[in-house]
């Protein structure tokens, strides 16, 4: 059987307003047959779907979601981050204006009350002599006419401002589940109903609840709308990253400058860039020079110098100079395109810590009615009063909240995320997070992590006649289709000397070792007589060794640090390259924070023994091992993670993917301009040796507020529930109002996500306070 491609789509949900919420939504969709995985966000209101088109359509998956009892749409094409951003705040201004009214009913209605708990035989209080006398009129009003008025003004306010409460608790019913508005509903639905009887039908004992039920009504509001601005917060910097790309580029045609929508630029095209815009596109500048702005891509703050032949990056600001650029990569190949998809999935991803308020969540509602009717039952039996029973039964519905622990984990996540991408540090996700807080080693590659990464050749040597040219010409024809340190070193020494070669054939590359190609001899600039070419090999003496090339015995050893590359043509060697790395400024740096953390500092490298020492000594690292091709890095990771440790391993990305996916937490080092870095957990995108304990650094305080947010919202619950049901009563006569309990409610999640922002002002220890 033929096996279907998948795709991936997300989809914006409405409606879901807690954890239970994002429970349906996820199981409506994995029961749609097509559906591989689905996840649902609740921090952004969506929903990541893989699914099979043959089986299923999006239509289908929007279908599956309104069938749960919520809303779904297509996106289109053109909507971006920043666009939900408006709706957010445009949403939360209605709904701090519904809030704020109700709440004002609700206090108004709690003063008009005041007089009614007198006439149902309550006794007088100090508050209520105080208020006799502050509001004499008051008293003397009709306590019928203030049941009516009151029952008016509520049964107004609360078809206004609560409607969306009561709807989507009804269409759950309808669909047989519940979530967190089951709860507010069926306490402020008793509430009223008992209030419109006791209006209807007054007695003694028969107070009314009205002034409960706009409270209730009211801090709910509140707290959803302070919950709304903090989740726009949250996913500020995704909103951010959205909005670097222009809408419009300048484009050139035969010398004439147009202005023109981004979607119709194509590969080639020659774009002007004026100073205080930003680069439309990935491109290469062609004519001028200026400073460009790449801080919020990379992390970088300082201004980067770009002339004709360098590289910008879509989204970076152009400071000083007008240039003329060729575009390159457009639309979803940007690299910025590609680190707002991968913040995207990261935020949007589910960290183990989850899987706890998950399962929670699923029970919560159910359990929370189970405990209701008990405290219902337990309160008419033990005291024989139905308004203390009735306003305890309220209590424990609205104070329970889902949201708090649907929130604790991704609030933390999305924050945390976030706040990593502005400074140049790209997680995969909420599992790769939590990884790397529980490290108990790191390992390292030399070149390009420890090093610059750009070597610089100090000497070549030719034997049997071969001169330095002839060596360089033909060693930069085969490293021409290489992309190591040491290719670059061989081409750039080359071109530095104006020597001109033909094209390799046949170049293979061998990881850790060293390359093979066909060449052409060149004597002079002019090529030799063997129209075949030569079989070259270039590499390190393992691989001499495995090819069974004799290398020289009269030769010298290479000089500390020096990294010496073999060259044989025919099976015959002929000559070497010495070269040279320098040290990051800032790689002894970040191994001394490292050890401060308490961690175990091993450098693994290709490089030889001789080459490697004097680095490490500078760095600062004891434990190296040299010599090791791909192979022995990723045998060497398994046997520290025999012995009981969990790695990190710290590499390029590319030759070192096989160690990078083995170890426990992978760290690639890339730049701003290459994501080809798959293997990794984390993208390092500026080439700074710094930024390693940093993420980890960010990684241990975002998943120690995680504990934190799980912490409060369980005990928040396992507290706030028995205080309600008036636990206490019987020792301390302590019994929480229903408005009271509302309030608690609407400040829980609250508190979570204000907890999780904290992440937002968070920096490296080494550059400042962090949020400790």
């Amino acid at each position: 059987m033929a096996a279907h491609s998948t795709e991936s789509l997300t989809l914006p949900v409405l409606g879901m307003t807690c954890a239970s919420c994002q429970h349906h939504v996820e199981e409506a969709l994995r029961d749609t047959p097509g559906v591989e995985q689905a996840r649902v966000d609740l921090m952004a209101h969506r929903a990541s779907v893989v699914f099979d088109p043959a089986l299923a359509a999006p239509e289908q998956l929007v279908a599956a979601i309104r069938g749960a009892g919520y809303d779904a749409v297509l996106p289109k094409a053109s909507e971006g981050a920043g666009g939900h951003a408006e709706h957010g705040e445009d949403a939360a201004a209605g709904a701090d204006l519904k809030a704020w009214v109700t709440l004002a009913a609700g206090a108004a209605a709690m003063l008009l009350a005041m007089p009614l708990g007198m006439e149902a035989g309550a006794p007088i209080g100090g508050a209520d002599r105080v208020m006799m006398r502050v509001f004499p009129w008051l008293y003397a009003l009709p306590a019928s006419g203030l049941r009516w008025f009151l029952l008016a003004i509520t049964a107004a306010v609360v078809a206004w401002a609560g409607r969306g409460i009561y709807v989507s608790a009804i269409s759950a019913l309808f669909h047989g589940t519940t979530n967190m508005n089951t709860l507010v509903s069926l306490g402020t639905g008793v509430a009223f109903a008992y209030s419109t009887y006791a209006t209807i039908a007054p007695g003694p004992g028969r107070n009314v609840y009205f002034d409960a039920v706009l409270l209730i009504v009211g801090f709910l509001l509140l707290g959803k709308s302070l919950e709304g601005r903090a989740k726009q917060r949250a996913l500020a910097a995704l909103n951010a990253l959205s909005r670097l790309k222009p809408v419009s580029a300048r484009r050139i045609v035969n010398g004439v400058e147009t202005v023109v929508p981004l979607e119709e630029v194509r590969p080639g095209d020659s774009i002007a860039v004026l100073p205080g815009e930003r680069f439309p596109v990935d491109a290469t500048i062609t004519e001028g020079r200026t400073t460009v702005d790449e801080s919020m891509l990379t992390g970088e703050s300082t201004p980067l110098a770009r002339e004709v032949g360098g590289r910008v990056l879509a989204g970076s600001l152009n400071y000083d100079g007008a240039v003329v650029c060729r575009a390159e990569s457009l639309g979803e190949a940007t690299v910025l395109a590609q680190i707002t998809r991968m913040v995207d999935q990261a935020q949007s991803s589910r960290a183990p810590m989850e899987r706890l308020a998950d399962r929670a969540s699923a029970i919560f509602v159910p359990v929370v009615l189970g405990l209701a009717l008990i405290t219902f039952a337990a309160w008419l039996i033990a005291a024989h009063s139905l308004p203390l029973a009735l306003a305890s039964t309220v209590a424990v519905l609205v104070i329970a909240c889902p949201c708090a622990m649907g929130l604790a984990v991704p609030a933390a996540l999305t924050v945390a995320v976030g706040r990593g991408a502005q400074l140049g540090v790209l997680f995969k996700g909420g599992e790769a997070m939590e990884r790397l807080a529980h490290l108990d080693a790191v390992v390292l590659d030399k070149t390009g992590t420890l090093t610059v990464g750009r070597p610089v050749l100090e000497a070549v040597h030719g034997f049997a006649g071969h001169s330095e040219d002839d060596l360089l010409r033909m060693a930069a024809a085969a490293e021409e289709r290489s992309n190591h340190p040491l290719a670059l070193a061989v081409i750039d020494a080359a071109k530095a000397r104006g020597l001109k070669w033909q094209p390799a054939q046949d170049a293979q590359v061998l990881p850790g070792r060293g390359l093979t190609a066909r060449v052409k001899a060149q004597v002079d600039g002019r090529v030799d007589g063997n129209i075949e070419g030569h079989d070259c090999v270039l590499g390190n003496e393992a691989l001499f060794s495995e090819s069974g090339i004799a290398l020289p015995g009269d030769v010298a050893a290479p000089a500390p640090g020096v990294t010496r590359l073999w060259m044989a043509l025919d099976g015959a060697a002929v000559g070497y390259f010495d070269a040279r790395d320098a040290l990051r400024p800032d790689a002894a740096d970040a191994i001394a924070a490292l050890r401060r953390d308490g961690l175990r500092v091993l450098m693994l490298t290709g490089d030889s023994a001789a080459a490697a020492a004097p680095i490490a000594q500078q760095a600062g690292i004891t434990e190296v091992e040299a010599g090791l091709d791909p192979a022995g890095k990723l045998k060497r990771i398994r046997e520290l993670q025999k012995s009981g440790l969990r790695i990190a391993m710290v590499g390029d990305g590319i030759n070192d993917a096989a160690a990078l996916a083995q170890a426990d937490a992978g760290i690639a080092m890339g730049t701003g301009a290459d994501l080809a870095q798959e293997a990794g957990d984390v993208l390092l995108l500026r080439a700074q040796p710094m930024a390693i304990p940093a993420s980890l650094e960010l990684a241990r305080e975002t998943v120690r507020i995680m504990r934190q947010n799980l912490g409060w919202a369980v005990g928040y619950n396992a507290i706030g529930i028995p205080l309600a049901a008036g636990l206490l009563y019987p020792a301390f006569h302590i019994l929480l109002t229903p408005w009271l309990a509302a309030a608690a409610m609407a400040l829980s999640s609250v508190c979570v996500l204000g907890n999780s922002l904290r992440l937002r002002g968070w920096q490296p220890a080494a550059s400042g306070a962090t949020t400790r």
